[in-house]
């Protein structure tokens, strides 16, 4: 209930960024990483994943003459690599997506993730100020439309390169479950 609870209610905004500085990870890019590290929801989806798979082949491994540790290594990974791939995707579409943790926790314009970056280019009528390219002369002949798109593309080409090998297992895990007979 303790987890559900705080799936439920925050802390906050500010106790947040208290414990982040406290623990010295301001202007660092673990800011982005750390405090968004374990989802409530995804925990319980994963809790659910691992109670619905079939006691008998733990059993079976038991008899075997495997331990606690063989049998997760050997038998639970392996049969979880649907979700485990679907969490991964949902954690990095999640924190790739994420630009309020990079304005939020980074003061130094070199560590900003391409989507503050890009926010401020929409934001900013003078694109040449966000990118800092050695030369100004070519950025002045492209219209600053044309750049903010192209940097539109850019962040999204990563998520768009990783589903393609992913999307098998979204439909190992459909199947895992379905009703078959």
């Amino acid at each position: 209930m303790a987890i559900v609870f705080t799936m439920l209610f925050s802390g906050g905004l500010i106790p947040l960024y208290l414990v982040v500085r406290a623990t010295g990870l301001i202007n660092t890019i673990w800011a982005l990483i750390i405090p968004g590290l374990v989802s409530t929801f995804n925990m319980l989806i994963m809790k659910t994943y691992f109670e619905n798979l079939p006691a008998e082949v733990e059993e079976a491994a038991k008899v075997d003459g495997c331990g606690d540790i063989q049998t997760w290594v050997r038998i639970v990974l392996p049969l979880s690599t649907p979700i485990m791939a679907t969490l991964g995707l949902f954690y990095g579409v999640g924190h790739w997506n994420a630009y309020f943790a990079g304005i939020m926790y980074l003061n130094d314009k070199s560590l900003y993730p391409i989507q503050v970056v890009l926010r401020n280019m929409i934001q900013t009528p003078n694109v040449s100020q966000e990118l800092a390219i050695a030369n100004p002369m070519t950025l002045a002949a492209l219209p600053p439309e044309t750049i903010k798109m192209a940097t539109v593309v850019v962040a999204i080409i990563p998520v768009l390169v990783i589903y393609p090998f992913l999307q098998r297992y979204f439909v190992k895990g459909m199947l895992l479950g379905a009703i078959k007979g």
